[in-house]
């Protein structure tokens, strides 16, 4: 009764002193459960709160249940939890803690298969997100599933996939942000801060080294921990800054050795002595392997049983307190986590309160809205000779070829699915069972030329047969073949496109210079073909509305925006790993040189390199300056839209010296949307993290004294413009970030 009595004192002092007027109602409410009062921060509430607290109420916390029933393992979803759904992490209404509704979110509102799924909009894929270049619209596309996540009835979203791309055939790579830290770290967290902007906890995942799906569960990543602070592990620590994430999930990998969800130096020494975190770290769905290890680590939150062998969070823990292997203490720094995270981010005082079966028209409208806008920004133009594109009225036979194109567009498969109003448009392909199903959303590319083209002649060959493709493409105009590759969770993929397609596209080549070959992949793909087609276009997976933003950019409504997040191989043996991915050790012998900072150092050739786009329109460069002020390099150029239509640039600005793992490195990027005939000064500052090196003996950040080449560039391999400047050393502390 006591503490009580003084926690209702202090939030009266607290109220008076912020000058704030009450109504009776919220005093009353005040008065009862002082931690209610939203103006107070959220570290205040959670002293409020947590002595009120049974340490039942505590494990309750800590443990979260998968959400739909799971026959294989006899377990039934509990009361509560929305079915079809991810997680459950059970409320507690007599102190008002709201309970966790959590949904997978990659891409949208994600459902598990089943008969209780939700029709959601789909953005484009993670990756496709990176490929605009543009933070704020990864920003607006969070908020969309922000949006349709409160609908839903769901206030945790596990979201923000922010691995890079080591390695190209990951199955996952389509979830994630690419391969260097500034883009990935800059887009992912972008998109995470939109979503949470609806008084929703989302997360950053998969924490860490998590580059490859084969032996997931175990697989051991090895990498020199100095290498990783510059590379994976920089590229969540910039997403962090950029989304104050409530939550991070940690991986299934090990890393170095221990299991991520229970590694003191990530979950711990990283991520909360170095960085400062202030929420609370969830274990991937059968992630956690331990009791008393794991709580020792940093681990917070187990998630999704009962994909554990065990309840390690559950009645493990519980033993563990009785016996003395667990403390108190340490259940009250979990759950002290936990509760900051539901009072940063709004769950205490935005709750949720309607769920809606399906959405309403004018949510969907601007849902799909957001979509094709994310989808036309994303879909890069990797090659047009002959100016091919776009097309025109003049075209009247054309002859579109494979991808199941007259259906829909392909998208990833695994827990990241969302299933869209309608139905798959191509239901029965294999498997139908996890990662399946093959999920192809409701956005014909074919019906969408059709509208584009309305006096053309449009013919449709599904490609299964590349000879009975040849007469189709030798007869039209131009012939449009769809490649698509499928990709998921749980397993890697080849970078061979599968059931024959390169010999397909080869054939209608042969038979038609002007062809175009539209990529639908969840990665980098070989393109052995390239030099025989006239155009080739990176759609990625595109969403709800792919196939109306496929026509317009190949009709040129839309000018092609969209950058390589992510090189393109020339071949296998240009990799740091050319053989598939293997079990046991994953040797990262590259280091911090990842993607394009690999083909750099080894001078090796991509067919595609990072950063690289073709537009309808051209930009001209000039003016390049670089200073160095105020701790970092401050780069100035102009750029001019000198073409005849409107178009977005995608300057990037590279910076060389410092004796580093590869030539070079990205320091600063910008979208620049630019009428024909106008210009802009652009001026961009760049991370200084990015013109230093880690130092593990004094753990931070150190910049040499010398001098740097400042680049102007529109991809790794396409450079402009090179200045010098002249850099004093410098060190920054292992925390620093930008305003510190």
């Amino acid at each position: 009764m006591r503490k009580t009595v003084a926690a209702v004192a202090l939030a009266s002092a607290a109220i008076l002193a912020l000058g704030g007027h009450i109504q009776p109602a919220q005093a009353q409410q005040s008065a009862a459960q002082p931690w209610m009062n939203a103006r107070l921060d959220p570290e205040r509430r959670v002293a409020l709160i947590l002595p009120q607290m049974t340490r039942d109420e505590k494990l309750t916390l800590v443990f979260g249940y998968f959400a739909t029933d799971f026959p294989i393992k006899r377990f039934k979803a509990p009361d509560g939890a929305r079915n079809g759904s991810a997680g459950y992490v059970p409320g507690i209404p007599r102190l008002g803690i709201p309970a966790q509704w959590q949904a997978d979110a990659g891409i949208g509102v994600a459902s598990q298969p089943g008969p209780a799924r939700r029709e959601r909009t789909a953005l484009p894929s993670g990756l496709a997100t990176a490929a605009t270049w543009n933070p704020q619209l990864a920003f607006k596309a969070g908020g969309m599933v922000g949006e349709e996540a409160r609908a839903s009835g769901f206030n945790v979203m596990l979201a923000g996939g922010v691995n890079l791309i080591r390695e190209p055939r990951n199955g996952r790579n389509f979830e994630y942000g690419g391969e260097d830290p500034l883009l990935a770290g800059t887009m992912v967290g972008a998109h995470t801060a939109g979503i949470q902007a609806h008084h929703i906890i989302s997360t950053l995942k998969h924490f860490a080294v998590n580059d490859q799906e084969t032996d997931r569960n175990a697989g051991n990543a090895v990498i020199d921990p100095v290498a990783a602070r510059m590379s994976d592990l920089l590229a969540f620590q910039i997403a962090i800054e950029k989304a104050d994430p409530g939550s991070i999930m940690c991986a299934y990998n090990r890393v170095n050795g221990p299991f991520a969800c229970e590694h003191p130096w990530l979950l711990t020494q990283v991520l909360r002595s170095d960085w400062g975190f202030k929420g609370y770290v969830m274990s991937d769905w059968g992630g956690t392997h331990s009791t008393a290890p794991a709580i020792a680590a940093g681990l917070d939150q187990e998630s999704g049983f009962p994909f554990d062998q065990r309840a390690y969070f559950g009645a493990d823990f519980k033993s563990a307190l009785e016996s003395g292997a667990a403390s108190e203490k340490a259940l009250d720094q979990m759950v002290a986590r936990i509760l900051y995270a539901m009072f940063r981010h709004g769950l205490f005082d935005h709750p949720i309160t309607d769920v809606l079966g399906d959405l309403p028209p004018a949510l969907r409208a601007r849902s799909t809205a957001t979509s094709q806008s994310d989808a036309e920004e994303a879909i890069v133009l990797l090659q047009n000779r002959g100016a091919i594109l776009p097309l025109t009225p003049a075209i009247k036979r054309v002859a579109v070829i494979g991808g199941h194109a007259d259906k829909g567009v392909l998208s990833g498969g695994g827990a990241s699915s969302v299933y869209q109003k309608g139905g798959n448009a191509v239901p029965g392909l294999r498997p139908q069972t996890w990662p399946g199903p093959v999920v192809y959303y409701r956005s014909s590319p074919v019906e969408a030329i059709r509208r584009q083209a309305p006096n053309a002649e449009i013919v449709f060959v599904d490609g299964a047969d590349p000879a009975a493709a040849e007469p189709a493409a030798r007869q039209a105009d131009v012939a449009i073949v769809f490649a698509t590759q499928w990709a998921g969770e749980s397993f890697d993929v080849s970078l061979t496109l599968t059931d024959n397609q390169d010999a397909l596209i080869s054939r209608v080549a042969a038979a038609n210079p002007r062809t175009v070959v539209v990529l639908e992949t969840g990665g980098p793909v070989l393109t052995p073909w390239a030099d025989k087609v006239g155009a080739i276009v990176a759609a990625w997976y595109p969403g709800s509305a792919g196939g109306e933003a496929i026509a317009n950019i190949l009709y040129g409504h839309v000018n092609p925006s969209g950058h390589l997040p992510v090189t393109f191989p020339r071949s296998l043996d240009q990799l740091p790993r050319p053989s598939a991915p293997a079990k046991g050790d994953i040797m990262y012998s590259e280091g911090a040189a990842v993607g394009y900072k690999w083909f750099d150092k080894r001078n090796e050739n991509p067919a595609f390199p990072f950063g690289h786009g073709l537009s309808y329109t051209r930009f001209a460069y000039s003016g390049l300056t670089a200073r160095a002020a105020k701790g970092t390099v401050t780069a100035t150029f102009i750029v001019r839209n000198v073409g005849k239509r409107r178009g977005k640039a995608v300057p990037q600005i590279y910076v060389a010296g410092g004796g580093w793992e590869a030539p070079k490195r990205l320091g600063a990027f910008e979208k620049v949307d630019l009428a024909a005939g106008q210009s802009k000064r652009v001026t961009l500052a760049m991370d200084p993290r990015l013109l230093a090196m880690f130092d593990a003996t004094t753990n931070s950040w150190r910049i040499r004294a010398g001098t740097y080449r400042v680049m102007l560039a529109t991809s790794s391999r396409e450079t402009l413009q090179t200045v010098p400047v002249t850099l004093p050393a410098q060190a920054l502390k292992v925390g620093w970030r930008p305003g510190s």
